[in-house]
């Protein structure tokens, strides 16, 4: 087996937005990253994947590209992109890039051209259907509230958009626009960049046809079935431009699959198929949404520990000969997993963010770490809608409370404070000072106001913080060829408190026990005959006896 440099590589993701403002506007920016670089590279980190950073009319903030070639100015220029680029090589850190193909802005040069006929040559570019006003082509509704499709006047069509009407859906059945867009890909890994996380690139190939979901919903799921996912030709998509692009590179490629499963993986990151190198699956931070199917994700539910597991477990075991996962908790989209997945209180908040950070570094594949994640940042808590700055929130309140009158505003702004994408999108909390550092400015987001307990400067020192056990993690992972390559084992699979498994390698094994609970239990895996404690989130071993959101792993020769 050839191994490659991503396979021990830990993926550190940057939401720039939120990071590092420079310049007092409010608005983080790449000189702020160039700025943070030494704090990324104290953490040990391989790889920064950088959320968009394209021109952009931010209606989905930045995942509406107006641009593919140029920077949005708000972010800097392409000059200060390449200084970027040149910092982090220096510090032997690898830089990837979203990759938002799947959609554009409705501002972009092709769809302009689109809209002035139907035979434009860049019509076609995109995926228009014959209509008339209020009769749409089917029922699908778009992922952030509303039809999936929205009416040219002018053309006496309709245009398909899977998210905001200002994302118009690329069709990929269009060679020349698959040509344009792996040209687009060229000249960047030309730049040296070295990678593309690839966004919603299961959603691709639409079913011919367009035909109604079985229930009125959004288009990628009804009944928790996708309906838009892995459609026959994706394959072919994605061959191809590993043929035109990924493989003439010493690259990685990422690709953010919606509504996979575990065989389609198999197939698009198997090392003989020649398509992507690894992908972000959904199942194990979808497993509870809302009995009632009207409100889709948005709870307040506590994810049941027997459901994580067994989705990690099908996972793991899934992808172990062939394929290979990305590891994640949260990141841009999701939100904070201390508040989620662990126990954001203060009594528990350290030794629980700890934890979560144990058992999924542990697992096999690439583990990615999201800004503030290795601090233990928690959810925002916000009280009032005017707080919230995320379109799918925002619209999700405004149709479910205002028009539809499902829930009552105090419920869904409890949903939101544990579901809403805004969570992770708060500003990086760097220090005590105004603002928490990341601004002279007003932040373009309001700050958490735990900033003064939860902050980099309190961290960075301190061998008993988060970041310091993040840092613990990273150089296992380093260090062992059992962690990358390890085969995996659940242990006691009905277990509603505790996570335990085993990996495997070459006469190795690493035994790996977590209590997701606040309670004290007793457990026996045959620690005494460990040869080794590797790591623990508590200052001692107390063996068989498991206390609250303790973590710990054994090595066994």
């Amino acid at each position: 087996m050839i191994k490659k440099w991503w396979e021990n590589a830990v993926i550190y993701q940057v939401y720039p937005r939120s990071f590092q403002d420079s310049d007092g506007d409010g608005i983080g920016d790449l000189q702020g990253v160039i700025k943070r670089l030494p704090y990324i590279q104290k953490l040990g980190v391989d790889v920064i994947w950088l959320n968009p950073i394209y021109k952009s009319p931010d209606r989905d903030n930045g995942y509406d590209v107006s641009d593919y070639e140029d920077i949005q100015p708000v972010f800097g220029n392409m000059a200060t992109f390449d200084q970027l680029l040149t910092e982090a090589h220096k510090r032997h850190i690898k830089l990837v890039m979203d990759l938002v193909v799947n959609h554009s802005s409705d501002q972009q040069k092709w769809f302009i051209e689109s809209q002035k006929s139907k035979d434009n040559p860049y019509h076609d570019y995109y995926i228009w259907q014959d209509g008339e006003p209020g009769k749409l082509p089917n029922n699908w509704g778009s992922y952030f509230s509303g039809p999936a499709w929205t009416y040219s006047k002018k053309l006496g069509q309709y245009y398909m958009h899977l998210f905001a009407k200002e994302q118009p859906e690329l069709n990929w059945q269009n060679s020349k626009m698959r040509q344009d867009v792996y040209k687009m890909m060229r000249w960047w890994l030309d730049k040296g960049i070295d990678g593309f996380r690839m966004d919603s690139i299961s959603l691709l190939d639409k079913p011919d046809g367009y035909p109604d979901a079985p229930n009125p919903g959004h288009a990628l799921y009804a009944d928790a079935q996708p309906i838009v996912a892995d459609g026959p030709r994706l394959e072919n998509y994605l061959k191809e431009m590993n043929h035109e692009v990924l493989s003439k590179y010493d690259m990685v490629s990422i690709g953010e699959m919606i509504g996979s499963k575990v065989d389609d993986a198999k197939k698009y990151t198997g090392r003989g198929h020649h398509e992507l190198d690894m992908i972000f699956q959904f199942e194990h931070v979808t497993l509870t949404p809302n009995k009632d199917k009207r409100l889709g994700k948005w709870n307040n539910i506590p994810v049941k520990l027997t459901d994580l597991k067994a989705s990690l477990s099908k996972w793991q075991n899934g992808l172990n000969a062939t394929g290979w996962n990305s590891l994640y908790w949260n990141n841009h989209d999701q939100p904070r997993a201390v508040s989620r997945f662990g126990n954001d209180s203060e009594q528990y908040h350290t030794l629980s963010a700890k934890m979560l950070a144990l058992t999924l570094h542990l697992l096999k594949g690439t583990p990615y770490i999201y800004q503030g994640e290795e601090l233990g940042m928690t959810n925002c808590h916000y009280t009032d809608i005017s707080q919230y700055q995320d379109l799918e929130s925002l619209n999700a309140f405004d149709e479910l409370v205002n028009q539809e009158k499902i829930v009552s505003k105090e419920t869904m702004l409890d949903y939101l404070a544990n579901m809403s994408r805004d969570n992770a999108r708060t500003p990086m909390q760097w220090d005590t000072s105004k603002n928490a550092g990341f601004s002279t400015g007003r932040p373009w987001m309001t700050v958490n106001p735990n900033y003064s307990q939860i902050n980099a400067a309190n961290q960075v020192n301190d061998p008993n913080s988060v970041f310091a056990f993040y840092q613990k993690l990273i150089q296992l992972r380093h260090t062992f060829d059992l962690i990358v390559y390890g085969n995996y084992h659940e242990l006691d699979p009905d277990d509603k408190d505790i996570f335990a498994y085993t990996r495997n390698y070459e006469g190795q094994k690493m035994l790996i026990i977590s209590n997701f609970t606040a309670k004290t239990v007793s457990r026996d895996y045959d620690q005494a005959h460990a040869s080794k404690l590797v790591i623990s989130n508590y200052a001692d071993d107390q063996g068989t006896e498991i206390r609250p959101y303790e973590s710990k792993a054994y090595l066994f020769k």
